[in-house]
């Protein structure tokens, strides 16, 4: 199975690449698609197969994988990268928020619905405790609404 995007379409969707993080785009484009692959097949879907059924899927298909990949690249791998960060001075306080704790590759849900892998929310209700039909709100047998 070939991967989503190329070297090629990374540079030229993203940016030119410093040589050392060419081998790792290479590496990251291959792991990407395999795990674009892995979410289809958690619901029941073949990506490959959508692909090659539609231009349309394919291209997004490719700007997905480069989004990712792009993201990952950008991530420091010298420590944890920080989304927000809040200093104090006499105080002595840090605080920060990870982009992603522990590390690693994450897929946003909206990347997933671009590529029509994300289930829709379904919604509906049951009655659990059983409430007489009619009119209940009243006050003395008087019968007025509220």
């Amino acid at each position: 199975m070939k991967n989503f995007a190329t070297i090629e379409d990374l540079q030229l969707l993203w940016r030119n690449l410093k040589v050392d993080e060419r081998a790792r785009a290479e590496a990251l484009l291959e792991v990407v698609s395999n795990s674009l692959r892995l979410e289809a097949e958690k619901v029941g879907k073949d990506l490959d197969d959508m692909v090659a059924e539609s231009v349309a899927l394919a291209s997004v298909a490719k700007s997905v994988t480069v989004d990712i990949v792009a993201r990952t690249l950008m991530t420091s791998t010298d420590h944890e990268p920080m989304t927000q960060v809040s200093e104090s001075a006499l105080g002595y306080t840090f605080s920060g928020s990870y982009l992603v704790p522990g590390g690693g590759l994450f897929i946003k849900d909206t990347e997933l619905k671009r590529l029509g892998l994300k289930k829709k929310q379904k919604y509906g209700a049951i009655e659990i405790y059983d409430i007489p039909k009619g009119n209940f709100c009243h006050i003395s047998g008087q019968g007025r609404n509220w």
